[in-house]
């Protein structure tokens, strides 16, 4: 299945794969038109764009993750962002390839994702492993996989914010502006799926006390 808002898009892949053991099965171009024929189709691939005219992509990806348990699911984007990619993959994607991908590349990400394997260029392979070891040693252990997607900086941010320090405390500490300070806050909030610091804050030590035991956080300040 094709999802691209783009019309052009989704014919210029379809004359790239169609033939070659591949038959595209359905295309979408909004989310909903997308869940819609996933439910119809139950393809065994899916690629999908992450900007859909305005539509959160990732949260598509997650849904579809969710509806097609036994699919794989590969972005093919525009975006280069490590942002989106650790993004994509949080949220169940098994791959993600660029638009400037060559025909016969993609073709063979879409036969390797089919077996299992990993559908991703090798510099994307290396940011997300760098990406998931530099997690790991700054928390000891990825408790929470929703760390990983926080810079370096948000993760210093996080460590005071979980010590009860204030925007203006954690600009003093890191030596940055109080609004960027709070402008890293609001980030991790997004990030982290939490709606405020408490929430924030246990996520941050469900992921650092070694046999944390991963129960919802409950908004309740420790």
């Amino acid at each position: 299945m094709l999802v691209d808002d783009h019309a052009l898009v989704r014919s210029a892949v379809r004359h790239a794969i169609e033939g070659f053991d591949v038959t595209v099965v359905e295309e979408a171009a909004t989310a909903s038109a997308a869940l819609e024929g996933a439910r119809r189709s139950r393809p065994d691939v899916v690629l999908v764009d992450i900007n859909l005219g305005g539509t959160d992509g990732i949260q598509l990806v997650r849904e579809l993750a969710s509806l097609l348990p036994n699919s794989t699911i590969i972005i093919l984007s525009a975006s280069t962002s490590e942002a989106d990619l650790l993004d994509a993959i949080m949220a169940g994607a098994q791959g993600y390839l660029t638009k400037d991908v060559s025909p016969e590349a993609l073709l063979r990400a879409l036969h390797s994702a089919h077996r299992g394997e990993l559908a991703m260029p090798r510099a994307m392979a290396g940011r997300l492993v760098q990406r998931l070891a530099e997690a790991a040693r700054s928390w000891g252990t990825v408790g929470e996989p929703e760390l990983v997607r926080l810079s370096a900086r948000e993760r210093d941010v996080l460590r005071l914010l979980a010590k009860g320090q204030s925007d203006r405390e954690i600009a003093a500490a890191l030596t940055i502006s109080p609004r960027t300070a709070q402008s890293h806050v609001a980030a991790i909030l997004r990030k982290l799926g939490v709606r405020n610091r408490a929430e924030a804050a246990v996520v941050y030590r469900r992921g650092t006390t070694p046999g944390a035991s991963g129960s919802p956080a409950t908004g309740r300040p420790a």
